[in-house]
């Protein structure tokens, strides 16, 4: 069982205290026309570009810069964010895998649109999912569920909490901490969109929200692969 704002109610409205800049922007965007993001710190961070509504994607007229983060892979490897999928395109999500519903519809939702795309692009694709639950989520077991949720081919990323949750504030997505809630569940409160880096800059300059649909990823997944804005 969720909190109210967490993953378990996918309402924009509902879901913005949880993210310090990205979803304010998607908010705020289809309200006015633009919106200014902001980073952890609360300063500005990235502006949205109304153009992009009613598209699945929210163009960011000001990118974020990759986040600085070294974590261990599925393998029980580190895995260094910024140096492994430099020149990649790259889809970043945070979630985690105890989540009922929003964490594996999304990752449902790439590999399907994955699987559409020529070989080669396929391969070119990285998907990251980093935990926000890393007690919960170990390195083996953030494998098994990214091959039943998702796809193979995914990187799963864990490591200490405050190291996940600073990277995810320097691309204004917040989480808290996990917490065990009287009936001994235990909920993750975190912001549920999913971020693109273009190959060509490594900035990440397009956002998705957490009810895009497959064919929605399927239709944008070619230009995002060429870092072109869909």
């Amino acid at each position: 069982m969720h909190n109210p704002k967490s993953d378990a109610a996918p309402s924009r409205a509902r879901r913005a205290p949880l993210i310090a800049g990205a979803a304010v922007a998607v908010t705020f965007a289809v309200a006015a026309g633009f919106a200014l993001a902001a980073n952890g710190d609360g300063t500005p961070a990235a502006q949205v570009s109304a153009e992009a509504k009613p598209k699945a994607a929210t163009v960011l007229s000001r990118p974020f810069t990759k986040p600085d983060l070294v974590l261990t892979d599925t393998h029980g490897k580190k895995f260094d964010l910024r140096e492994q999928t430099k020149g990649k395109p790259t889809l970043l999500f945070f979630g985690y895998t105890h989540c009922p519903d929003v964490c594996p519809l999304t990752m449902s939702n790439l590999a399907i649109a994955r699987k559409q795309l020529p070989e080669a692009d396929r391969d070119k694709l990285q998907v990251v999912f980093v935990t926000t639950d890393p007690e919960r989520d170990t390195p083996a077991e953030l494998g098994k569920w990214l091959r039943s949720a998702g796809d193979p081919s995914f990187i799963g990323l864990s490591g200490d909490f405050p190291t996940i949750q600073a990277g995810a504030r320097q691309v204004g997505i917040g989480i808290d901490p996990p917490k065990k809630e009287k009936d001994g569940t235990v909920v993750s409160m975190h912001g549920a969109q999913v971020l693109a880096f273009s190959p060509k800059t490594d900035q990440g300059y397009v956002l998705y929200d957490d009810d895009t649909s497959h064919q929605e990823y399927a239709a944008d997944l070619p230009e995002l692969i060429k870092g072109e804005t869909p």
